[in-house]
């Protein structure tokens, strides 16, 4: 069972996860050939707070 985690800034609307689940979904069963009910997808909605680059908050 693949699992998909996607860690990303929050903001993103469900209508986009939507469509990245779908195409996530296809390309899986596409290349690893697996059954679609076997992809599992979690999404990670990071506050900007919460996430740091070149030891700087992006909140900052």
């Amino acid at each position: 069972m693949p699992m998909i985690t996607i860690d990303w800034l929050q903001g993103r609307t469900p209508q986009q996860k939507q469509a990245l689940t779908e195409a996530l979904t296809r390309a899986f069963v596409e290349i690893a050939q697996v059954k679609q009910e076997q992809v599992w997808i979690v999404f990670r909605d990071v506050k900007r707070g919460d996430w740091a680059m070149a030891g700087k908050l992006l909140e900052s």
